[in-house]
């Protein structure tokens, strides 16, 4: 009888001073398929001794060294060097990242494509940070210079993957900070696969270290840190508070992207078509796993029990599959733990209002963390599904009046990342974009992200900005210059 095969299980290790090294804990953390439920790599279990390490080389080398005295020039020659790998490797870090994260291969690639491009946008950029003269009442000269502010910590979440190791890296290298990125535990491979190129791309060792491990052991030490400079985190609110919290005790500069409850407002007017494809979208594109997803969809009322039985028909046909077959919509949960949770939140949408498709686990695939794409309708906005994200495949459809009930509703929560409003009536459709009180509005699309538009939320979705010119702005500090342009003494006394 044959034996059942095997899946190769590779090792990685810590990427620190330019170096490939252990933990100090010498443990292992398991990294999952979620399609398949099997550990296919095993990334170190890193500690506070190991933060202490990478923080020390990213100081070194923002200090002195190398990297002290490189260019701006320089830096973005970096910076473009780095796209060009990633475009040269982009079908195996594509596949890698469909097979750790569970998103479909189509959606990879896309996701690798913009990484290239976030590199390249930010190596145009690092020569383009002004300074500013300014005019005073004085013979003096009066200069306004930016500088890199100095160590970043980086912690990024597991639904993109280099995606947000990008957005994170490229502004930070680009303005001439150090960092110490930590991946999410859950999809850390394709992130440590792209620190194979960064020596030959120009970078010293030390400006760029990787760690890996879970956010009590790696990254709070990380946040406490009194020689990094500044946060950047991508997550959930709950972390988020925790972070803003421990880095007032040394006065860390933080920027957080975080969770999103984000209204997908349909009215009447609107192309009927295109708006049921983009609320499908909007939800379940990378199986919701989305800080951005519009997973509540405010439709008005003429349109309401035709759209609901329209988004129930079509959500029905999304084929899930295993994550690197080019016809799969849909794959898996990202880990168990994922799939526990929006399960559960199926369970409670039962009790809260109607259900018009799935509800359940996928029956379609024995194996793996399959839910099927789920749409509730006739749900009042006070209710759980409709107020705490659930980061999953889970629509709460919630009908409104007019135009004023749509603002009040869309408003009422206690996020702000996003928000799309789909309407022909361009008056009321500006009305509409400017009461919302989110980060990013979209008009008749949703999801469209572009690396030069800043992107970031408003209330509990968090604080600061990523991409385009704001981007670079969260990584420098701003020095005051006075120049004494008198030749004679001050004469104070």
């Amino acid at each position: 009888m044959a034996s059942e095969a095997k899946v190769s299980v590779r090792r990685y290790h810590l990427y620190i001073n330019g170096e490939w090294v252990g933990s100090s804990s010498g443990r292992f953390i398991p990294v999952m398929d979620p399609s398949t439920e099997e550990i296919i790599a095993e990334v170190p279990d890193a500690n506070e001794k190991d933060v202490n390490r990478a923080v020390a080389a990213a100081k070194a080398a923002f200090d002195s060294g190398a990297w002290h005295e490189t260019t701006a020039q320089e830096r973005g020659r970096i910076l473009f060097r780095l796209a060009e790998r990633v475009r040269k490797e982009a079908g195996m870090l594509a596949e890698l990242e469909a097979r750790n994260s569970g998103k479909p291969i189509v959606e990879a690639e896309y996701d690798i494509n913009d990484v290239a491009t976030c590199f390249e946008y930010y190596g145009g950029l690092a020569t383009k940070v002004l300074g500013h003269v300014n005019p005073v009442p004085d013979n003096a000269l009066s200069l306004s210079l930016r500088e890199p502010i100095g160590v970043a910590a980086q912690i990024i979440p597991w639904n993109y993957p280099l995606l947000m190791a990008a957005w994170k890296l490229a502004p930070a290298i680009a303005a001439g900070c150090t960092c110490i990125l930590k991946p999410a535990e859950q999809t850390p491979l394709t992130a440590l696969e792209f620190a194979n190129w960064l020596p030959e791309a120009g970078l010293p060792p030390g400006v760029v270290n990787i760690i890996t491990g879970y956010g009590e052991s790696a990254g709070a030490p990380l946040v406490l840190h009194p020689d990094v400079n500044k946060i950047a985190f991508t997550g959930s609110a709950t972390v988020g508070k925790i972070i803003v919290k421990a880095a007032a005790d040394t006065v860390k500069r933080v920027t957080l992207e975080l969770g999103g409850k984000s209204p997908n407002i349909f009215f009447a007017d609107a192309d009927f078509e295109s708006a049921i494809d983009g609320a499908l979208f909007g939800v379940f594109i990378n199986q919701g796993e989305v800080c951005s997803a519009g997973s509540r969809i405010l439709v008005e009322k003429p349109i309401y029990t035709k759209f609901v039985e329209a988004m129930a028909a079509k959500a029905k046909t999304i084929r899930l599959g295993p994550p690197l077959e080019r016809e799969t919509k849909m794959g898996p949960l990202v880990s168990k733990d994922q799939y526990d949770r929006v399960r559960s939140y199926q369970e409670v949408g039962k009790k809260e209002a109607k259900l018009a498709a799935g509800g359940g686990r996928a029956a379609s695939m024995p194996k793996g963390y399959y839910v099927e794409p789920t749409i509730f309708y006739d749900v009042d906005n006070s209710a759980r599904i409709a107020q705490e994200e659930i980061f999953g495949p889970v629509a709460a459809v919630i009908p409104f009046a007019n135009e004023a009930e749509a603002i009040r509703i869309a408003n009422d929560t206690p996020y702000g990342l996003a928000a799309a409003v789909w309407s022909r009536d361009i008056f009321k459709t500006f009305r509409v974009v400017k009461a919302i009180r989110a980060g990013i509005v979209w008009v008749n699309h949703m999801q469209p992200t572009y690396v030069e538009a800043p992107w970031g939320g408003y209330k509990q979705s968090g604080f600061g900005r990523e991409l385009g010119p704001s981007g670079i702005e969260e990584y420098l500090e701003t020095k005051q210059v006075h120049i004494n342009l008198n030749e004679q003494p001050i004469g104070w006394y």
